[in-house]
């Protein structure tokens, strides 16, 4: 055999086995980080259910502030209903609906009956109508009167 290419055989046949060495490190690295990306995946759907959850269940549960029980008014989204929200922010969006059009927190709190005389009484009303604003239910025109949303 010829000495020379014996050599360069020789030559090649370690460069080949180099290259195969970076290769199955390479492989193994990859595979190593396709099952890094496994358990994230896995991780970020529990993560992802159970913040839906969470949120589902906050949208009913009273919160808590100051020590005292308070209920969290959902934002308006097409899978949450009026239903949802509490007794007396239906009422206050249902008389919004009923005016002939936009109306002051004075207008709506006359609507519902309770006694415009006395501010202390329509600062909460005023409370409502803008959390119901906060979270999409209501609409406040620059002159400060509520309105529905379109």
């Amino acid at each position: 055999m010829d000495p020379e290419l014996l050599e360069r055989i020789t030559a090649r046949r370690a460069e080949l086995d180099e290259l195969e060495e970076q290769l199955v490190k390479q492989l193994a690295e990859v595979r190593a980080e396709r099952d890094e990306l496994a358990v994230a995946e896995r991780v970020l759907e529990r993560v992802s259910d159970q913040l839906a959850d969470e949120r589902a269940s906050a949208a009913l549960a009273p919160g808590q502030v100051g020590g005292r029980a308070v209920m969290l008014i959902p934002h308006r989204t097409p899978d949450v209903e009026e239903t949802m929200l509490p007794p007396d922010y239906q009422r206050v969006l249902a008389a919004v609906r009923q005016a002939a059009g936009p109306v002051m927190a004075r207008q709506g709190g006359e609507m519902l009956g309770a006694d415009v005389s006395v501010r202390a009484k329509l600062e909460p009303l005023r409370g409502r109508l803008v959390r119901l604003v906060d979270r999409g239910w209501l609409r406040k025109l620059p002159d400060g009167r509520f309105t529905t949303c379109l």
